[in-house]
């Protein structure tokens, strides 16, 4: 017997045979592929509830153009070539929507993020959060994601964002194309990473 409940299959789809894309194919990712993976990573835990990812879809080809600008050189022909490309974000204003998301606790808005400090560091830590199970929620739909942080920050927040939200990564979207994968990088082993007290 098995010590995951998840289906072999399924572990590799989301776990050992997923990997960071560098290439995709010309098919395109339709906006319900994108709703059906919201629907699952949704479900990701926040501190409070929070839910302080937000997403930005750039889709269009003058869109693409003024993020190109933004990428580090090598992540230019990537994101150029994917068929979706994602802006991830954290919402330092979450809490303005906290009342609706922690109805039993309404007052958590006023009384632990009132502080625009407090709700940076909260709103970095969850959305990344997020961010993790979005990639996961990708790989779910049959996709690759091909997340990077080699980007100018302040630029794409000017360009596509607002000083309320703090760009987290670009996440390249699509099918894997031709000699889409670098070889497997090693991991630490469990030994490595895990100790009992």
């Amino acid at each position: 017997m098995s010590e995951l409940a998840l289906h072999p299959a399924a572990q590799d789809l989301l776990f050992r045979q997923a990997r960071t894309a560098n290439t995709f194919t010309a098919e395109p990712v339709t906006e319900d592929q994108i709703r059906a993976v919201y629907d699952l990573v949704k479900y990701a835990p926040t501190a409070y509830n929070q839910s302080p990812l937000r997403i930005v879809l750039v889709r269009g080809d003058e869109a693409r153009a003024r993020l190109q600008k933004h990428m580090a050189e090598g992540n230019r022909p990537k994101t150029a070539a994917a068929p979706l490309v994602a802006i991830l974000a954290a919402d330092n204003e979450f809490h303005q929507e906290l009342p609706s998301l922690l109805p039993h606790f309404p007052r958590a808005k006023d009384l632990l993020f009132a502080d625009r400090p407090v709700r940076e560091e909260s709103a970095l830590l969850n959305a990344t959060l997020q961010a993790a199970y979005f990639i996961l929620g990708i790989r779910a739909a049959g996709l690759a994601a091909g997340p990077m942080t080699g980007f100018d920050f302040p630029g794409v927040r000017k360009e596509f964002l607002d000083d309320d939200h703090t760009p987290l990564m670009v996440v390249n979207i699509g099918r894997p194309g031709t000699d889409a994968w670098f070889p497997r990088a090693p991991r630490l082993t469990y030994d490595d990473v895990v100790t009992t007290v």
